[in-house]
């Protein structure tokens, strides 16, 4: 893969969610978009180095290109986790320095290293140390609790770029590490985009991709006049042929690998079979493909035939069929 793959692909990304992109999920994300930038959930640094947990690294090079997302605040962890994972083949290592969860927290890592700027200069120079040639990138917020992000965050960049980071993801919100859940502090902190487009001004040599609250690709075609890339979260995770079926064409100027839902359903189906042979679940698969038809007709039988179905023991593409059955009819 060249070497640039992940920061071309990067114009138009899935963002990392814990339970939701797994490798199932992003299997479906690929048959939708042969562009996107896909990122894993967070693997934290101590659970590869000191728990070895080295399973949590396995992926199909179907997916490429893909990021992997580690946590950690340890400078010596971190350039161990990133070694494993370059050693994988993941196209991108990324830090973050976003997660506002309080188990984050405890392990010192995730959003609260927004206040600890130096620490994660020393972390990212250890990682891109270990990397080679292969780029650590960055995902952050605008800042936490009482800081004061026009303050806080051109501080930040200047710092990951002095240490060597040159591409930064960046969730256009504060966290709120006291007195907000994690749901919460997706939805609840104002969204500041016109901040995060004064940074790509201020620093034109750092890649910026901005993130948070974008519904669609006709919101992300309107940042990327002013930053270099778009990272959905949500939206592409509940609504997934909406964002990405389409976002070869309209973001990468690439031809669309699937004309349709139904296509992609069944372009899934070798993978679910694939899956099943090796004695995993139905529904490890098809829980990230409810919302494969959201907003359509026989949307709501899919989702039902699925989530009733799937978990059963035994359960085949039979039951995908047949979930299949109440589009295409409400369709006909």
């Amino acid at each position: 893969m060249p070497l640039n793959a992940a920061t071309k692909a990067a114009r138009l990304s899935t963002a990392p969610m814990m339970d939701w992109t797994d490798r199932h999920c992003r299997a479906l994300h690929r048959v939708l978009s042969r562009q996107a930038l896909l990122y894993t959930e967070m693997v934290t640094s101590a659970a590869l180095v000191r728990g070895g947990a080295t399973s949590l690294l396995a992926f199909d090079p179907k997916e490429q290109p893909v990021a992997l997302q580690i946590g950690g605040s340890d400078p010596v962890e971190l350039a161990e986790a990133t070694s494993l994972g370059v050693a994988e083949g993941y196209a991108e290592i990324n830090l973050n320095v976003g997660c506002p969860s309080d188990r984050v927290q405890s392990g010192c890592f995730g959003a609260i290293l927004m206040t600890r700027p130096a620490l994660v200069a020393d972390c990212v120079t250890s990682m891109i140390e270990a990397a080679g040639p292969v780029p650590v990138t960055v995902k952050c917020r605008i800042g936490v609790d009482e800081q004061d992000p026009h303050t806080v965050l051109p501080d930040f960049l200047a710092r990951m770029r002095d240490a060597g980071i040159r591409r930064v993801a960046i969730h256009a919100r504060k966290a709120w590490l006291q007195g907000l859940s994690p749901k919460e502090n997706r939805e609840v902190p104002p969204l500041d985009y016109p901040l995060v487009y004064e940074m790509k001004a201020r620093f034109p040599d750092l890649h910026l991709s901005i993130n948070g609250g974008v519904p669609d690709l006709s919101a992300a075609e309107t940042h990327l006049r002013h930053v270099d890339g778009v990272m959905i979260g949500r939206a592409a995770y509940h609504d997934p042929a909406n964002v990405l079926m389409q976002a070869d064409s309209r973001i990468f100027g690439a031809p669309d690998p699937c004309a349709d839902r139904q296509a992609a359903a069944l372009a899934m189906v070798p993978y679910i079979e694939a899956h099943l042979a090796d004695g995993g679940k139905l529904s490890h698969v098809t829980r990230h493909m409810l919302g494969l038809f959201a907003g359509l007709p026989g949307a709501r039988g899919w989702r039902r035939t699925l989530s009733e179905e799937a978990n059963r023991p035994g359960a085949g593409v039979d039951v995908l069929f047949r979930a299949l059955a109440h589009v295409t009819e409400a369709a006909a």
